[in-house]
């Protein structure tokens, strides 16, 4: 995930400025665990309870941590490590939330200036069924994330998807857990796709050109995945009647604001890449030129060009969402719950452990799960360390938040693509992610390619 790149470098300097204590046996810890557990029940029962996702898990996140605080004032405890947590954590957050936060106001811009209409009308007046429509915006995501950021890859084809027929459910839940499938997966063959696979490459556990050895466990993983999904994807087309459908126009500035976002990603990838920059630096750059561009436009005459309003279509809960759950596992991480997951590695060996960690990922954020495992660095060959960076980036497809690209489309599809609706047909994805380890098993331990 593009909007990730730079986090490794915080994790690995925030652990150098401090000693990393446990605090799992104390009071502290354990009511910690406790809020966290509860705060998640309620993400995960959004729709029972009818409290948005994001509400419990701000409070979570913000809460573990001023009870830390209050833990170490009473007993004496020196909060320079606390601090310096924290201050790393902020700049993760602010990374994630300015990368998100720009992709959603392109996107609406995009919406606004009728570019998704004419998309839709292009694709629905050709015939393409249901079935086509789900594979082909599949494929897209499957190819586009390794370049992109598969959170703004899975944003832009569920867009797509609630362009083509808004109301019918039995196409749109699959053909949202297939594009958050096929983004995930995508990412995961790419040094650059994904968190986890650009963390190993840092850390040095493989080269660039062994990365794309998983490109095999990738796609065929997906595919199977596509293929049980598109059972349930009904027949017939979208409806379209060509003799009062008329094609829509896509208004001033919209084709250029197309040229401006893929620039803006371009502009997010080589300015980490060559600069060093953080992903999210080149795309705020990017939003400045729109917004110039926007002023251009408006000065010509097209007053309804404005970028403000596409900014207060955010969805500002999907934003926070993501600050309450990267703050909570942030606390669960300080307080050394993380640690256990690599005594998986000793419990049950690395294979094992390996399979463990795309589970935890998808309850727990892969970020500070991979970190973990690249600090305590279990001795492994590369075969495992592409296992571990495979399971780990596309784990989190197994549940609808537990990635960014999922959390992204639930918040574009809010209603429709939600956690009760995804675990109906986890199944599917739990069947490819089977089959994606079976692959790299043939791949690396029957055919010997390490």
């Amino acid at each position: 995930m593009l909007m990730y790149m730079s986090i490794f470098s915080f994790a690995n300097e925030a652990a150098s400025e401090a000693i990393h204590h446990t605090y799992t046996d104390t009071w502290v810890g354990i009511a910690s665990l406790v809020i966290f557990i509860l705060g998640y029940y309620f993400i995960a029962t959004e729709e029972t309870y009818h409290i948005n996702k994001a509400k419990p898990a701000l409070f979570i996140g913000t809460f573990m941590f001023m009870l830390i605080g209050f833990y170490f004032a009473i007993n004496g405890i020196d909060t320079a490590p606390l601090h310096t947590e924290v201050k790393h954590l902020i700049l993760e957050i602010a990374e994630i939330f300015f990368f998100l936060f720009v992709a959603m106001t392109f996107i609406e811009t995009l919406i606004d200036r009728g570019v998704f209409d004419r998309l839709k009308y292009n694709l629905v007046s050709k015939g393409y069924s249901y079935k086509k429509l789900f594979w082909l915006t599949g494929l897209l995501a499957f190819f586009i994330s390794p370049i992109a950021d598969n959170m703004t890859t899975a944003l832009i084809l569920s867009t797509v998807l609630l362009t083509i027929d808004p109301k019918n459910r039995a196409f749109l839940v699959p053909g949202a857990i297939n594009i958050v499938v096929a983004a995930n997966a995508g990412g995961a063959w790419s040094p650059f796709g994904d968190i986890t696979t650009l963390m190993s490459w840092q850390a040095q556990k493989a080269e660039f050109i062994d990365f794309l050895y998983l490109f095999p466990p990738s796609i065929i993983g997906w595919f199977a995945t596509a293929f049980l999904l598109s059972l349930s994807v009904p027949s017939g087309e979208p409806p379209f009647d060509a003799s009062t459908e008329k094609q829509p126009v896509i208004k001033k500035g919209g084709i250029m604001t197309v040229y401006l976002g893929v620039f803006t990603i371009a502009s997010a990838v080589l300015g980490h890449q060559f600069f060093g920059l953080p992903p999210a630096w080149g795309m705020m750059f990017g939003l400045s030129l729109l917004k110039l561009y926007s002023y251009r436009v408006k000065r010509s005459g097209e007053k309804s060009f404005d970028i403000y309003a596409s900014m207060r279509l955010v969805e500002n809960d999907t934003l926070l969402f993501f600050f309450g759950i990267l703050a909570a596992v942030g606390a669960l991480h300080f307080l050394g719950y993380l640690d256990y997951i690599v005594k998986l590695y000793d419990a049950i060996g690395a294979s094992a452990g390996n399979v463990g960690v795309g589970f935890i990922s998808a309850i727990v954020d892969n970020v500070p799960v991979m970190s973990a495992i690249l600090k305590a660095d279990p001795s492994m060959g590369i075969d495992q360390w592409l296992l571990v960076t495979l399971t780990a980036g596309i784990g989190g497809s197994l549940i609808s938040f537990g990635s960014a690209a999922g959390v992204g489309v639930m918040g574009r599809m809010r209603g429709i693509y939600t956690f009760a609706s995804h675990i109906k047909l986890a199944w599917t994805v739990l069947v490819g992610y089977i089959i994606s380890i079976i692959i790299w098993y043939i791949e690396f331990e029957i055919m010997g390619l390490y």
